[in-house]
């Protein structure tokens, strides 16, 4: 690939922020996986140090009666002291949670505003971008891959989530009632113009059911960093691999922790969001709504440890499916991450997961997930397959067919470009698949290094790389600015 500047397209910074805020660690500590990490530090010590100062003021209150008047007066100073320490203290706590909660708001109105729009075909073409910059962002190879899927995780899922939601309303699918009362009236014909046919009822069911399903699925794993939790998985002295596969009694212990550190953060780390005005039946109102969204969140997170068909589905699914793509164990393979659904349909077989869901998550993403690197043999005029290959990403939603991406083109006649046509990988120029790489078995090994030279970066790039890739590594291509612009409104070829 050409020299060329190496920096950042606006959305793709926008993006690394937006990670940054949900599981970055800085010295800042303001992450929703810093806040966590601190309340669960902090907890047990502010509990214990509110308890005994409830406790020297209980005894010292109980002792007043009987003593004489000047010390009654000392007495007297000392716990109007000890009130103001309590109720400062108290104060605190009350700021820091108030702290984590609009931090969490913030950042998920951040993530629906990114991926979502007025229109269904836009709120698909952004959550693409988003899903393909997420992908295209992570390195595939090397020390690195464990520690960044552990960061993009949590978004990715949130993204997926989303527009799994949508899809289940579409299908008529959705039988939770807290989600139906903020449908009525919208039937799955109309709902792909929601926003238009009730605008205001939209935004209250943005507020009140997107908002805090993305809230699940950014919060859905933060138990795992409760310290109880962090001694499975790094070992008491921190000597463990904590990304090793862990034996069948650690891991169930860590749910178990998991589960219930999150809902505990849930909870008395987050907890609603305070009012703000002088209306009382605002105040009111608003207090109503907050409690039914965390406890629709409380039921989200619950619900998903064993779902069978309910609507635990809509975190589960997503939440196996993104575990896979970002994976954070060894055994991570790039070459086989459009084998994601082989193992979601085993789950839904185990009875892990509902197989209409995960068809319906399957119809949405395709066997390709988003900014993967499609090899394809292209077609002459006369629509005869070519003596070459070229590189594509995927970067759209919604194929017509599950096994044939929508790709944007990355290279013509052998030379990457950035300015390339959208197109379908049919099943017979797929190099993914065995019996279509066999079409390139007729052309000789010197005209395969002659493009693997062409394609690749360097010598030592090359000389890890198969003459016929089933995929390629877009990393470098996509550290390039102008080769950020794949979602961007080109004619379909």
């Amino acid at each position: 690939m050409a020299s060329k500047i190496y920096s950042d397209s606006i959305f793709t910074i926008q993006v690394k922020a937006l990670l940054d805020k949900i599981y970055g660690r800085s010295i800042v500590k303001d992450s929703i996986l810093d806040r966590a990490i601190t309340f669960y530090s902090s907890q047990n010590e502010s509990q214990v140090e509110n308890e005994k100062l409830n406790e020297k003021l209980s005894k010292l209150k109980g002792k007043v009666a009987s003593l004489n008047s000047k010390e009654q007066q000392a007495a007297q100073k000392n716990i109007i002291s000890m009130e103001q320490r309590i109720q400062t203290f108290q104060q605190q706590l009350s700021n820091d949670k108030e702290g984590r909660q609009q931090h969490l708001q913030s950042v998920s109105l951040e993530i629906i505003e990114l991926c979502e729009a007025d229109s269904f075909s836009e709120c698909n073409r952004k959550s693409a971008q988003m899903l393909g910059t997420l992908q295209l962002l992570s390195p595939t190879e090397g020390k690195k891959v464990a520690l960044n899927n552990e960061i993009t995780k949590p978004l990715y899922k949130a993204i997926l989530c989303l527009r799994l939601l949508d899809r289940l309303c579409l299908d008529s699918t959705i039988a939770e009632p807290y989600i139906s009362q903020y449908l009525q009236g919208i039937t799955p014909e109309n709902y792909q113009e929601f926003a238009e046919v009730d605008p205001e009822q939209y935004q209250l069911f943005i507020s009140q059911v997107k908002m805090p399903l993305v809230m699940a699925a950014l919060l859905q794993d933060i138990g795992h960093y409760h310290p109880d939790a962090q001694k499975i998985v790094k070992g008491a002295s921190g000597e463990l691999d904590p990304y090793r596969t862990l034996e069948l009694d650690d891991r169930k212990a860590l749910l178990q922790i998991n589960y219930r550190e999150t809902i505990r953060f849930l909870i008395e780390g987050i907890g609603k969001s305070s009012y703000v005005g002088n209306s009382r039946d605002e105040r009111d109102i608003h207090n109503e709504f907050e409690g039914k969204k965390l406890i629709f969140i409380r039921s989200l997170l619950k619900s998903s440890i064993s779902p069978k068909n309910g609507i635990g589905n809509i975190l589960k699914v997503p939440q196996i499916y993104t575990s896979l793509i970002m994976s954070t164990k060894n055994t991570y393979n790039y070459k086989l991450l459009p084998k994601v659904y082989l193992v979601l349909k085993q789950n839904a077989e185990r009875g892990g997961c509902s197989q209409s869901v995960v068809n319906a998550l399957y119809k949405i993403t395709g066997v390709y997930p988003q900014g993967y690197g499609i090899t394809y043999i292209p077609k002459d005029s006369d629509g005869r397959p070519t003596d070459r290959y070229e590189y594509a990403i995927v970067n759209q939603l919604y194929p017509k067919k599950p096994d044939q991406p929508v790709c944007r083109a990355a290279t013509k006649n052998l030379t990457f470009i950035s300015h390339g046509q959208d197109f379908i990988v049919t099943l017979d120029s797929n190099l993914y698949l065995p019996e279509t790489a066999k079409q390139l078995s007729r052309i000789s090994k010197e005209r395969l290094n002659e493009i693997l030279e062409l394609l690749s970066s360097n010598y030592q790039e090359r000389k890890s790389l198969d003459l016929v890739p089933r995929c390629w590594q877009t990393q470098d291509f996509f550290e390039i600015k102008n080769n950020q612009k794949l979602w961007n409104k080109v004619a379909e070829a």
